[in-house]
């Protein structure tokens, strides 16, 4: 006799994002663990970078995730789901950012490793990134470091394209002013 399989097995790593995504849409909690699993480390990575806080950037990781699974009802397969996923999360940041004032801490982003003589450089320009206002660091994070185009960065930050390359290259003079006159 062949046992009645389990319609509703629980997700595996094996599985794709577009299974794990419908199941979420369904309210499925293990599926919602399995794309934390997948994708928190590179969303706080993202948050960090703006919001410069530890605890800050783990509360918009946390608030994607809450509404994760009403904001997967609505998903359109475009692209990657990781770069949905940041888009929302530097939605949540920004939005962090317009309405609270997040103090701008020493911390290193997360995952940073660097030989001793380019690890002084690395707390440098972090230290500089810190020091830029936050409407220069959002742009220059998620262009140069995340690799946004300025169209995509204008719709997320809700800004003009002429806005987002001009805030990038002042965000770019003050670091180079900054790193010239040594930030620490």
């Amino acid at each position: 006799m062949i046992a009645a399989r389990d319609e509703k097995a629980p997700p595996g790593p094996h599985q794709t994002d577009a299974a794990v995504v419908a199941l979420v849409a369904t309210g499925d909690r293990a599926a919602l663990g399995l794309l934390y699993d997948r994708y928190a480390t590179a969303l706080f990575a993202v948050a960090f970078r703006l919001l410069i806080s530890r605890t800050e950037a783990e509360d918009v990781v946390h608030d994607v995730f809450i509404g994760l699974p009403e904001a997967l009802r609505r998903y359109e397969e475009r692209g990657t789901l990781l770069s949905w996923l940041k888009r929302v999360t530097v939605r949540v940041a920004i939005s962090r950012l317009r309405h609270d004032s997040v103090r701008a801490t020493s911390a290193l982003p997360p995952n940073v490793s660097a030989t001793a003589r380019d690890h002084d450089l690395a707390i440098d320009l972090e230290a500089a990134v810190a020091a830029l206002a936050p409407s220069l660091r959002a742009v220059l994070v998620l262009k140069e470091i995340e690799g946004f185009s300025h169209a995509e960065i204008a719709d997320m930050v809700g800004i003009s394209v002429t806005a987002s390359k001009v805030r990038l290259h002042r965000a770019l003079r003050a670091l180079r002013a900054m790193l010239e006159d040594g930030v620490r």
